[in-house]
C-alpha cells in the first residue's frame, strides 16, 4: 500500500473507531490492523479488516428491513424506528446502497479505496 493511501486509511480507521455506530467487532479489526501497520504481519490484517469492513457495511436494505421489523422497534424505539426506515427509504431513492451512519460512511470511504489498500 502507499504511503498516501496508508496515511488516509490511517485517518479512517482512527474516525470509524470513534464513530458512536462503530461496532465492537469493527473496533477491534481496527485496532488490530493500526498495531500491524509497519509489521510482518500488515498483509494479513489488512486482508482480515477488509473482510470485516466488507461484513458490516450495512446495505440499505438490510436497514430497511430490520429497523421496519419488530425487533428493529424493540432495538430502536418505534418513533426511532420509523424515522430511519423512511430515511433509508429516501437515502435509498436517491441511489445510496448503505447506511449512512457515521460508521457506515467512513467503512464506505474506506472500502472505495480497496484495491489500492490490498496492493
Amino acid at each position: 500500500m502507499d504511503r498516501q493511501i496508508l496515511e488516509y486509511v490511517t485517518a479512517k480507521t482512527h474516525e470509524l473507531m470513534q464513530a458512536p455506530t462503530c461496532s465492537s467487532e469493527t473496533k477491534a479489526a481496527a485496532q488490530a490492523w493500526l498495531s500491524a501497520v509497519g509489521t510482518a504481519a500488515e498483509k494479513e490484517q489488512t486482508g482480515k479488516y477488509v473482510e470485516e469492513l466488507e461484513a458490516d457495511i450495512m446495505p440499505i436494505d438490510n436497514l430497511i428491513g430490520f429497523a421496519g421489523s419488530e425487533q428493529g422497534a424493540a432495538y430502536f424505539g418505534a418513533d426511532t424506528a420509523a424515522g430511519i426506515v423512511a430515511h433509508a427509504k429516501e437515502i435509498k431513492a436517491a441511489g445510496a446502497q448503505y447506511c449512512d451512519c457515521p460508521a457506515c460512511a467512513i467503512v464506505a470511504d474506506i472500502l472505495a479505496k480497496k484495491e489500492d489498500i490490498l496492493k
